[in-house]
């Protein structure tokens, strides 16, 4: 949704408020960074985390300071960032970067239910190694208890993309100096096991 939080003072073709072009962005994504302050002292956490519907969820420890700041309902900013490739001008003031990314302003909301916990736990779990939950052994109730689960609103959330080439001025695109675009990508690699699983049969979804 555009708000005037969620509207940029520059660039602003580059953004897109459709929920589709946001949720394919957290659904490619692996970590998020969510930022809040208190007592005029700014915080900053990289986090993984997972989409459910119209609601990013995260998790962490009952004792964290972070969770437990959050839990109160307090104003966050969590950004998403991919990285698609380096830009590259004939001047240094022209190069760039082409990314994909996504905002959200929001107020956590603790997740009480112990049903919807599991749930969450399973779809941040799933964010990170897709299908994973299934092959594992389930979650204590101790465990679960030890974990706190916060829920926020994508209601005011925006994208902003940056696709193409470099943006050379006139005077520069003449000039015998290389430019283009470098792609960048994340690449999952072979899996390593460790010393329990080395006679084990690597699961299909790992390979």
């Amino acid at each position: 949704m555009q708000t005037p939080r969620t509207t940029p003072s520059r660039k602003s073709k580059r953004m897109q408020y459709d929920p589709a072009t946001i949720y394919s962005i957290l659904d490619a994504a692996l970590f998020c960074t969510i930022s809040y302050a208190v007592d005029g002292q700014p915080w900053s956490l990289p986090t993984a985390f997972a989409r459910d519907g119209n609601r990013l969820l995260i998790h962490g420890s009952v004792g964290s300071h972070f969770i437990r700041e959050m839990e109160k309902g307090i104003p966050v900013c969590i950004s998403v960032t991919l990285l698609d490739g380096l830009v590259l001008a004939k001047s240094g003031f022209s190069h760039s970067v082409n990314y994909r990314s996504v905002i959200v302003f929001a107020r956590g909301e603790k997740v009480e239910d112990y049903d919807q916990k599991v749930h969450a736990l399973a779809l941040i779990t799933n964010q990170l190694i897709p299908n994973r939950w299934a092959d594992l052994r389930p979650e204590t109730a101790s465990e679960v208890r030890k974990t706190t689960v916060l829920s926020f609103s994508l209601e005011e959330a925006s994208a902003k993309i940056r696709t193409g080439g470099p943006l050379d001025e006139p005077e520069d695109q003449t000039l015998p100096i290389w430019s283009g675009v470098i792609p960048l990508e994340t690449v999952r690699r072979a899996a390593i096991p460790d010393e329990s699983s080395v006679s084990l049969p690597l699961p299909d979804y790992l390979r």
